[in-house]
């Protein structure tokens, strides 16, 4: 499906009067997009960036958990990953308990490269998403709660189950 555009997306109606999940599916679908440039002006790739926080908070993953993570496919990280190491920010490892497995371990260049773009790029994500009035905040902050609630403990067998077309 082709990513639809703030223009494209009027053809549905007002956005006044869409239902509130129409209104929170359009503004992540356009979120991606927006975040990932808004990284890329600082100068690294976005999901090179992504992938070295994660191993800055947990160390040593493999591969395909990181894609996990990340929401992206196993070969992007292995692109990824290769030009991280080909930079010196990333080592690939054999893992200790299972000699066939790979282990991504960030360097001391990939920390420090981390330590300088979190900063700037935070206050521009920031601003970006500093878009709640301070009244509205605390049912704003319940509403994304509670859904996030609701997709993690989503079913198939428990919730509804649609006409099967």
């Amino acid at each position: 499906m082709e990513n639809l555009g703030y223009g494209d997306l009027k053809v549905l109606g007002p956005m006044e009067e869409w239902p509130v999940g129409r209104l929170f599916a359009a503004a992540t679908r356009l979120s991606g997009p927006v975040v990932w440039r808004i990284v890329e002006r600082h100068g690294i790739s976005p999901a090179g960036f992504f992938l070295l926080r994660l191993l800055v908070i947990e160390d040593g993953l493999r591969p395909g958990e990181c894609a996990r993570r990340l929401l992206v496919t196993p070969a992007t990280v292995t692109s990824v990953v290769d030009t991280l190491e080909r930079n010196g920010h990333v080592v690939r490892e054999r893992s200790h308990r299972d000699r066939r497995g790979v282990m991504l371990r960030i360097t001391d260049s990939g920390r420090r490269l981390v330590a300088e773009k979190s900063g700037p790029i935070g206050a521009d994500l920031h601003e970006l998403y500093n878009v709640v009035d301070e009244g509205d905040e605390a049912a704003v902050r319940r509403f994304l709660l509670n859904l996030i609630k609701q997709f993690e403990t989503y079913s198939e067998g428990t919730q509804g189950k649609g006409d099967r077309a």
